[in-house]
């Protein structure tokens, strides 16, 4: 059974770079609000932390996760990499 914070961080992450790069709506008006979204060179920043954060979570976490949780974790980088072209 994966761990629900374990679950909770990487979707936070993700959502996060996705509202950074304009994919959540509410998170985007929300972000737009906050003057990140008018600055497109720190959005694309936000995101790439956060990929950096998911990718070192994945490095240190290799070997001790169940099937469920590299998945997702797995998932996320992949995701957000398509997404910023990496």
């Amino acid at each position: 059974m994966p761990n629900q914070e374990f679950v909770g961080l990487v979707n936070m992450l993700e959502a996060t770079a996705d509202a950074a790069l304009g994919e959540l709506t509410a998170a985007s008006a929300l972000l737009r609000q906050g003057g990140l979204s008018s600055d497109p060179q720190r959005a694309r920043q936000t995101a790439q932390r956060s990929l950096r954060l998911l990718t070192m979570l994945a490095e240190k976490t290799r070997g001790n996760l169940d099937m469920t949780e590299a998945d997702l974790l797995s998932g996320a980088i992949a995701h957000l990499r398509a997404q910023m072209g990496n």
